[in-house]
Parts: C-alpha cells; structure tokens; sequence
C-alpha cells in the first residue's frame, strides 16, 4: 500500500463514513487470561464511545510506511492452502459472523502477545467500502464505484492506570467513556487484511502496524501471518552501518559519509516535495554507483552491495529515511560527540598531525563554551 491508499482508508474511520457495525474484541490480563469479551455494535454506543473506538483503529493505520506500516507478503501455498491464510479469509468473508473463526482468531492473538507489562485489549472489526471511481486525471467521482473492498482490521491497545476516556468498568463487564483506574491506551500493534494495493483487495498481503519501529512483535507475526518479521528500521540502519564501514578505507571515511548522507538527504527532500504516495526506495545496485561517485573503489562499493543483498534480501531496494536522519549529522569519539547542523557537516574534517590523527572544525570570529563567549 502507498501513502494515498493508506490516507483515503483512513479517512473511513468516522461514524458517518464508516461500515462498521460492531466491534469485536477481548480484555486480557497479564496472565493471559479473558477477563471479558467484547460486543460494541456502534450504532447503538453514545456518538463519543463510537468514536473512541473508531480512533483506536484508525490508528493501526497510522505512522510511516516501512517503520510503522509493514507490507506482509503471503506465499502463493499460503493463499491456496494454509490455516493461517483460510482463518483471516473467514473473518473477512463471514464479516466477522463466524464465531468459531472469531474464537480461534483471538486465542492465536491472545497467545502470542507479551503481556509483560500488563493488561490488554484486543479488537477487530470489519469494514465494506465502495472505492469511489478515480479517473486518468486523478479526479474522485463518488457517485461512480466498480469495487467493493471488503476486510478487517484489528489492533492490540494496553490497558493501563488513566483519568478518563474508554475504560473498563468491572460492573457491567464492558468498556465505555468513563472515569477508571484501566484506561485504553494507543495500539502497541495490529494489521489491515487484505491490503488495499491499486485501491482494491490484494489477498497477498496484509499491512502490520507497530507503534514502536524497533519492535515488530515477531511471535504475533508468526502466529497470525506465518512470516519472518522483516528487518525493522533500526535493524536495517546497523544492517547498513556495517556494510558501509566495510567499504570505507583509512582517512578517506568522513568524506565519503559527508558527501553520501549529502546525497540521501536530498533525494529525500526531492521525495518529499514530489509528493509522491509511493515510499522512497533505492536500489542496492544504485546504492554502490552513489558511493563510487562519493569516492568508493569499485571493488568496495560491489563488496557494500553483496553484503547488502546478504542482509536486506537478493531485489532489496533500501529505504534512506531508515537509514540516515536527514536534520542530524553526528561525529563521535570514544569520549566526545560532536554535532552538526547537516548543511554544515563539510566543515568538519579529519587531519594526522606529528602522527595523531585529529578532528578538525573552523572557528569564525563566534566562539561560546557553556553559553559564554571566550573570544
């Protein structure tokens, strides 16, 4: 799913728009056991309620394309033949109607989540959407559609001490706008099947959600997709480090790192203003071609490529606002860090003075220690 498929989704999750009749769910404590299930049909909720759970989902559909949302990919085996991919088809198909389907689907979830840190609320709602017709020049006909999208999403919220909002009220075994010690905090995690590609159901894949890009929650991944989380995006910045270092030789580092993350953050900033929906991705083989035009031998540059295809996968593209942050240019020793606005990262270099190499930064007419000026 790009950018636009995600936001036009999104912009569904409000209780005009929206198709979703009831909420499904179960609260969870720590010891993974079902304190209470869950039955919000939200026709029948005061308009907030309706609402606050309607936000927690939409928020499954939130953050950045290859850190919080991740593409799943279903094998072809798995879409013919496999439970993992028939018990979420059955979910979709029976709009959530099968109660067996619905049973098993929780107790895999259930299982699956670290309840470390407490109690949990798991949802699941499903949701039809006739896809407004789009035309060649962009344009939005809502009275056309040639596509209904059918599919269900669900999130995994904790349940912690709050103030008020949607809470648990142990009386009547049920959630609702109150003031209470267990408060729904925002989705650690959930996912969206099918995905919405080309603005119609993609039965091949799933889009996950995390809150937290260094977390993908690998068991859940595999007890609800059967997959291999992919790299996440702190992964593949060390991923990335390591094959890099590798192909950097002697004093020429810096520069080489000055001018590559020159050249990644204005591809970015290109992104960015294209507006483009589709996340910006390089290719591992124009990745070698940008560090021998910044000064890396051939024979280092087709070395950083092998080892990243080693890590990233044989057709991996990579992501560079994974890899870089575009608004920080960092130098750091074993006992000093020094940082740098990016624009001015060429001022700083290194040079082997009687035989120590040094780190070298011109200073103007301005200079401060502590906020005070010393001359």
């Amino acid at each position: 799913m790009n950018q636009k498929e995600i936001s036009e989704l999104r912009r569904r999750f409000r209780p005009e728009k929206s198709n979703i009749r009831s909420v499904y769910g179960c609260y969870v404590n720590s010891q993974k056991e079902v304190i209470s299930w869950i039955e919000a049909p939200l026709g029948r909720l005061p308009q907030e309620e309706a609402e606050q759970y309607l936000g927690l989902l939409k928020k499954a559909l939130s953050g950045t394309l290859g850190k919080n949302l991740i593409d799943i990919v279903f094998t072809t085996q798995q879409v013919m033949d496999s439970d993992e991919h028939r018990l979420l088809s059955a979910l979709r198909d029976s709009q959530l109607q099968d109660g067996a389907a619905q049973q098993a689907f929780f107790e895999r979830v259930v299982a699956a989540l670290d309840l470390a840190e407490g109690n949990c609320l798991v949802l699941l709602a499903h949701d039809t959407y006739e896809v407004p017709y789009r035309s060649t020049d962009d344009e939005v006909q809502p009275d056309a559609s040639d596509e209904l999208f059918s599919y269900i999403i669900c999130c995994v919220c904790p349940v912690r001490d709050g103030k008020g909002g949607l809470g648990f009220c142990p009386g009547e075994n049920e959630f609702h706008t109150c003031a209470s010690n267990q408060m729904v905090g925002p989705p650690e995690l959930g996912f969206v099947f099918p995905a919405f590609n080309d603005r119609a159901a993609d039965l091949y894949s799933a889009l996950f959600y995390t809150r937290r890009p260094e977390d993908l929650h690998p068991a859940f991944l595999d007890a609800i997709f059967r997959t291999e989380p992919p790299l996440s995006a702190p992964q593949q910045q060390e991923a990335f480090h390591a094959a890099l270092a590798d192909a950097l030789e002697g004093g020429q580092g810096i520069e080489v790192v000055q001018a590559l993350h020159e050249e990644l953050s204005e591809q970015i900033e290109q992104h960015k203003e294209s507006k483009s929906p589709e996340p910006l991705a390089i290719p591992v083989r124009r990745m070698g071609e940008l560090l021998q035009s910044c000064g890396v031998a051939e024979e280092k540059a087709a070395a950083f490529c092998e080892s990243c295809r080693e890590q990233f996968g044989p057709d991996a593209a990579l992501s560079p606002a994974n890899l870089i942050d575009p608004k920080r240019f960092e130098v750091k020793t074993a006992d000093v860090t020094v940082s740098v606005s990016p624009e001015q990262s060429a001022l700083v270099e290194t040079r082997v003075i009687d035989g120590r190499r040094y780190l070298l930064i011109p200073v103007d007419e301005t200079l401060t220690v502590n906020g005070i000026p010393v001359g």
